[in-house]
């Protein structure tokens, strides 16, 4: 087996999250976790001025359309990668053959930077602002900061459904 390299996927704009939700997936049914080790939305925090004159620090795509993937290339997790759904192919790529980013690259994208910690807590309600759960609002039942996820008990339907989103897709109630 090769080396893990950081490649850069280029995806539909606004399809990000749903691109690494949906590679996500695929790494778990296809057992492809030793090969696709991680993908990453790379977020940074910026403070957003409304109308009112507040301020608000808001999570922001650093790289819109793109999504970053560490793995070993091999014919199969090109071929994964590739086929999924709102992703456009490769960046840099050469027929099937891409590039992976060299050290510097990776250093100069902040890939490896600590990423800003989510000031929520167990029990909290939230608002759910983005993805198909949009407007959403429910109480945090776990939190994967290692993962960058949290676990969401919401109604639906006139029952209570655990749904689980990325960092960026919730904002608290307050």
């Amino acid at each position: 087996m090769g080396k893990a390299g950081w490649y850069v996927v280029h995806t539909y704009s606004g399809y990000e999250n749903k691109v690494k939700v949906n590679l996500e997936k695929a790494i778990e049914n296809r057992g492809l976790e030793a090969l696709i080790q991680e993908v990453e939305v790379p977020l940074e925090e910026v403070t957003e001025r409304k109308d009112d004159g507040t301020e608000k620090k808001v999570l922001r795509k650093k790289f819109p359309g793109y999504v970053l993937v560490k793995m070993v290339m091999t014919e199969e997790t090109w071929y994964v990668v590739r086929n999924i759904r709102g992703c456009t192919g490769f960046v840099g790529a050469k027929s099937n053959s891409p590039v992976p980013l060299s050290e510097e690259e990776v250093r100069a994208m902040g890939i490896r930077e600590v990423r800003p910690k989510m000031n929520i807590n167990v029990g909290e309600a939230v608002t759910i602002v983005s993805g198909p759960m949009k407007n959403f609002s429910g109480i945090v039942k776990e939190i994967h900061e290692e993962k960058r996820k949290i676990k969401v008990e919401v109604m639906m339907f006139g029952r209570e459904t655990m749904a689980e989103m990325d960092f960026d897709q919730v904002e608290i109630i307050r």
